[in-house]
């Protein structure tokens, strides 16, 4: 018995990750297809590579400090910068960070000038909070 349960589980197993491979696939097509219209078709490979990675890189991340145990340190310390704002952000609600990549990477692609505004509005300290 404990053999047939072992087996279904590996079946189990192999099937979910078949599904996700084609529901990744799909979704891969559907973004470079969607990004064809607005781009040539190499930057529309070249982008839809690039937000791949970074999924890839995200979960990387994201087990790696699960791996670590270290969920709960370094809370209640705010980051510097947007580099770090926005790794802090995809450290602690990957798909939200993942959302902002993507308004930011369709905002950049619309009008640059609106993404330099943005960026400099994050990267700007707040004036109310001292550092001691």
């Amino acid at each position: 018995m404990l053999g047939r349960g072992l087996i279904n589980r590996a079946v189990a197993t192999f099937v979910a990750a078949g599904a996700a491979f084609v529901a990744m696939v799909a979704l891969g097509a559907t973004v470079y297809y969607l990004l064809l219209l607005v781009v040539p078709p190499v930057i529309a490979a070249a982008l839809t590579a690039l937000l791949f990675a970074l999924i890839a890189a995200v979960v990387a991340l994201v087990f790696a400090r699960r791996a670590r145990g270290d969920d709960e340190d370094e809370e209640d310390e705010e980051p510097e910068g947007l580099g770090a704002r926005a790794l802090h952000l995809f450290q602690q609600r990957p798909i939200l960070g993942a959302a902002a990549a993507l308004a930011g990477g369709f905002i950049f692609l619309r009008n640059p000038a609106l993404a330099t505004m943005v960026a400099a509005a994050f990267t700007e300290k707040s004036r109310g909070r001292r550092r001691r």
